[in-house]
């Protein structure tokens, strides 16, 4: 039969581990905010600078079109052909390094992904040792 301490040191391993998950739940959430925190401001700074490099691009593509037009007069649908064409090729080569980034990329919680694979492994170790104590 079991006795009253008995009871109360299996309520209190309960609360203690109770107590543990809780804290480590928190922590990863913690570390789950601060990586979607570091996610945001990248892509938001990324985004940034795609924006200011299209414009930039754009207004030195026009620039570059109607100057090169007055400078070729008499050829001016080549000059206007041949800057369609350099425009499209740029844009084929961003479109080939932006599709290669894609494939690169680390997955997105990959830290907290790790730590909870982590905290899974020994959770499960002392599960084990908690079970092989108790068979005995």
């Amino acid at each position: 039969m079991e006795t009253a301490q008995d009871s109360g040191s299996a309520w209190g391993a309960v609360q203690h581990k109770a107590t543990t998950l809780l804290e480590v739940v928190h922590t990863r959430m913690e570390l789950l905010g601060n990586e979607l925190q570091v996610a945001r401001a990248t892509i938001l700074r990324q985004l940034l600078l795609a924006q200011a490099l299209l414009f930039c691009v754009g207004i030195g593509l026009i620039l570059t079109t109607i100057g090169l037009t007055i400078l070729f007069w008499e050829q001016r649908l080549v000059v206007v052909w041949m800057a369609t064409a350099v425009a499209w090729l740029a844009a084929l080569c961003i479109y080939i390094l932006l599709r290669g980034n894609k494939e690169h990329a680390e997955p997105l919680f990959n830290a907290s992904l790790a730590e909870l694979k982590e905290d899974l492994r020994q959770l499960k170790a002392a599960s084990a040792q908690d079970h092989g104590r108790k068979t005995r």
